[in-house]
């Protein structure tokens, strides 16, 4: 059994004064891939001799940034998607095996009044025909905070944020591209009509008390590896974050 673990820490400094290094034992992870990391290169030292450790950083600093830690080393590490103007805010690192490719991403937000929407629209067009090439030579899975509440069910007040960032038409209906792309969006491909399974809440509002939240973290993964997936969990019991863990677990 392969297990996966995907989590935005909101900023890794942080939640290592919570539990982070707790939920990275109780969890035991063979890839625990973060988002959101907000660091720079030396801000800070991981004690995970189990792990292989890549790091890929944002120019600007406290922004955006992604990690992954793995238990096996990877063949082959690839950070951004080999388009300059994307790749400037650490936001994807590809790791590839003799099975698959891991692909930890975090996807741009399209922010308030959706400023930065056409630049998102932008962003999906040409991180999904990165996905596809990949898929065209092994398997992927893509795992993160892809920023987007696919359907009605994947957010507790759908009707009221139906034009706001995250869920707008333009990007679910990028996320149907992708999966018509021959992608699986896994939590769904077990749970089909499963509701009030979350994996951000906001921080204001009592959201998570509430269970006002969005699920927005996922593991896609490639149509062909749908034999091989067991599980996939969302792990709304830990805290440290304003997103919760989420998990794959596959037969490999």
């Amino acid at each position: 059994m392969l297990k996966l673990v995907s989590w935005n820490v909101n900023g890794l400094r942080a939640v290592m004064k919570k539990n982070f290094m707790d939920v990275i034992a109780e969890l035991d992870a063979d890839f625990f891939c973060l988002q959101e990391t907000k660091l720079q290169a030396g801000q800070i030292e991981m004690d995970l001799p189990n792990y292989y450790e890549y790091w890929n950083y944002a120019e600007k600093k406290g922004y955006s940034g992604t990690a992954i830690f793995a238990k096996k080393e990877a063949m082959n590490v690839r950070y951004g998607i080999g388009i300059d103007h994307h790749d400037l805010e650490g936001r994807v690192i590809t790791l590839e095996y003799p099975e698959f490719y891991l692909v930890d991403c975090y996807t741009p937000n399209s922010q308030n009044e959706l400023k930065r929407l056409d630049y998102r629209m932008t962003w999906e067009d040409d991180f999904r025909n990165y996905l596809v090439n990949l898929n065209k030579t092994k398997p992927v899975i893509l795992c993160g905070d892809l920023n987007v509440a696919h359907e009605n069910i994947d957010l507790k007040n759908w009707k009221t944020n139906h034009k706001n960032a995250g869920f707008t038409n333009e990007e679910r209906g990028k996320f149907t591209e992708l999966l018509n792309a021959g992608f699986i969006d896994s939590f769904r491909y077990f749970y089909p009509d499963l509701t009030g399974v979350y994996s951000w809440w906001s921080y204001r509002f009592n959201a998570r008390k509430n269970n006002a939240g969005w699920r927005i973290d996922y593991f896609v993964v490639s149509t062909d590896l749908k034999d091989k997936m067991a599980d996939a969990k969302i792990h709304t019991e830990i805290f440290g974050s304003d997103h919760c863990p989420v998990e794959l677990d596959l037969n490999f």
